[in-house]
């Protein structure tokens, strides 16, 4: 590859303030649907100016960060832009992520206060408080957004507090190689420019869209979703328990005519099963837009979606960026039956292939992405010494500026699309969520009884899934380390099978050989001594198909679905086996409400 860019230079800044285009958006529009409740961008606006008036008399301003422990919905919204309206900060802290992780993110950003649901909604999230509150010992905690009803439209004036271009917008945490996860700031004239890219390269069409708002408030493409407000698009939200079931999350998309959807190909395509009967070429809203990325897409995926849009069922791009370069920093059209690729670079960014040494790799061969221009983000918090070895001297330069190591490869296809090859260290992509499995094995190794950990991404039964391979100090080790993982590491990062090891294979210096790591076993024909002989007829057959599910060989009626690794998709594939194999359809959220074996007998027992 030549030394030249691939896209020119953006001037950094340049992009108008998201929340100055907020203020001109015709106020009886829908701004948020969560359910049956809607919000309009007359109400979102009193509501974020009511947020920022309680942040501005606590001393929150520029500069300042605001933990959101909030659950994605209408409180969720009114929260982010009151901050952003006071001129602060968000952090999104996730009520459902263990309690030292709650307590790291808090303590690493030095949030100044904790935002947490109004009791006055309807009390079903005070458990979001409590969560809270029971780590927050240096942090403020108040419930200062209004309900949607409480809301008057005109009671207080949408007055956003002056910024600049590199004033902070919000952090977000993302899996740390030294073991705990790490902050990225980035600044209100990168999200605002983000808007924009999209907008230039017709990623997103005219104002006034129908968007769904799909990825966790802790992931970095839940801001893609919400930027949207600021052009005078609606948001409708989706809860978890539709999340998980790709029947339901249909039935919202069809019912709400949503024309965007971003989403990773591994929940994309269990939906696309449901979905493809609900669209076609005459739909009142026009092709759905599918915004895929998170994860590399793999060839039948890739060939599956492009059928679509030949079809004009759909509008599909494979997105790929960074959390450190805000978002999204390629986009390549899934509109050929060729390989997948990621497209070219989006013009907030240059992108350059480098080598060890910074120097351009010629066209075809691999080399590292390195992201340059005004979307780079300010650093990771708090952390000088981590931003100065990511965030380096950009060699191509003339003012200064950084550019941004990412760790991926890649190489330029000679239709000038750029290839993805993969990672250069060990972090990793599973179901959307950038994972280093130094974070991990760094949890599992302060068990007293672990002599060696390492954890690897590998293919199991049931799909890629992390597995944890541990050297002991003592026997019956495993049950204890699937609980340490439980108590302290988001569910997305539990380890799926467990490999215990009487030593480490070595190459012939000594290092690890990762590679010659044995894969887990697969799954035996079960029988008797697997399942034990109190199970009921009902319990041994959906033991069986636990085993087929999971890969696991060893089942018990007390075990629990999730902390024998299951996951929202292989839950999905568990509903479609117990249709397949006993003739009864139960709903996705059985699993979720009965995940020990025999609870969910009961409920399937009850339904033949």
């Amino acid at each position: 590859m030549r030394s030249e860019t691939l896209e020119p230079t953006v001037t950094r800044g340049t992009a108008r303030d998201l929340l100055e285009r907020l203020a001109e958006v015709p106020g009886d529009r829908e701004a948020v649907v969560e359910g049956e409740r809607v919000l309009t961008f007359d109400r979102l606006r009193e509501g974020a100016a009511h947020v920022a008036r309680a942040l501005s008399e606590r001393g929150v301003g520029r500069e300042r960060v605001v933990a959101l422990c909030l659950p994605r919905g209408t409180e969720l919204v009114l929260g982010l832009i009151g901050t952003l309206t006071a001129g602060a900060a968000y952090l999104p802290v996730d009520p459902a992520l263990p309690v030292e992780r709650r307590r790291h993110l808090l303590e690493d950003a030095a949030a100044d206060l904790a935002i947490v649901p109004c009791a006055s909604v309807d009390g079903a999230h005070d458990g979001c408080a409590r969560k809270v509150e029971e780590v927050a010992d240096a942090v403020p905690v108040c419930a200062i957004v209004p309900a949607s009803t409480d809301i008057e439209a005109g009671r207080e004036p949408f007055l956003p507090a002056a910024v600049g271009a590199n004033d902070l917008a919000y952090v977000i945490y993302t899996s740390g190689s030294t073991g705990l996860p790490k902050g990225v700031e980035v600044g209100r004239g990168s999200v605002s420019a983000l808007l924009e890219d999209l907008e230039n390269e017709n990623i997103v069409g005219p104002p006034g869209g129908r968007v769904g708002w799909n990825a966790s408030a802790s992931f970095d493409a839940s801001v893609q979703q919400w930027v949207r407000l600021c052009r005078g698009d609606t948001v409708v939200t989706f809860d978890e328990e539709t999340r998980s079931d790709p029947a339901a999350m249909a039935e919202l998309i069809d019912g709400q005519a949503l024309t965007d959807l971003d989403i990773t190909p591994s929940h994309a395509d269990p939906l696309l099963d449901h979905l493809e009967g609900l669209l076609g070429a005459d739909r009142a809203a026009g092709p759905l837009t599918l915004l895929i990325g998170g994860e590399p897409i793999g060839r039948p995926f890739w060939r599956r979606v492009n059928a679509l849009v030949e079809k004009g069922h759909l509008r599909a791009v494979n997105l790929y960026g960074p959390t450190e370069c805000t978002v999204d920093a390629t986009a390549g059209w899934m509109d050929s039956d060729g390989e997948p690729h990621i497209g070219t670079v989006l013009p907030g960014l240059e992108l350059r292939l480098l080598d060890q040494r910074l120097r351009p790799v010629a066209e075809g061969e691999t080399g590292e992405i390195h992201l340059a221009g005004h979307r780079v983000a300010r650093g990771y918090r708090r952390a000088p010494v981590l931003t100065a070895e990511r965030f380096v001297p950009d060699p191509m330069a003339v003012d200064g500026s950084r550019m941004y190591r990412t760790g991926d490869l890649a190489r330029l296809r000679e239709d000038g699309r750029l290839e993805y090859l993969g990672r250069s260290d060990r972090q990793v992509k599973l179901r959307g969520f950038r994972i280093e499995p130094g974070e991990i094995e760094g949890v599992l190794g302060s068990h007293p009884g672990v002599a060696e950990v390492v954890v690897d991404l590998r293919e199991l039964s049931g799909g890629p899934g992390l597995v944890a391979y541990y050297r002991t100090r003592k026997d019956g080790l495993e049950q204890g380390l699937r609980e340490l993982a439980r108590a302290e590491l988001p569910g997305y990062m539990e380890p799926a099978s467990y490999v215990e090891l009487a030593e480490f294979p070595r190459t012939p210096s000594g290092k690890l050989d990762r590679a010659a790591l044995p894969d887990p076993e697969p799954t035996e024909e079960t029988g008797e001594e697997a399942f034990g002989s109190d199970l009921t007829s009902v319990e041994r057959l959906i033991a069986e198909v636990w085993a087929r599910v999971l890969g696991v060989s060893r089942i018990a009626a007390e075990d629990d679905f999730f902390r024998l690794g299951g996951h929202s998709l292989l839950a999905i594939k568990l509903v479609s086996q117990v249709k397949a194999r006993l003739g009864v359809r139960i709903p996705l959220k059985a699993v979720y409400e009965n995940p020990r074996l025999r609870d969910l007998a009961s409920v399937i027992e009850s339904e033949v």
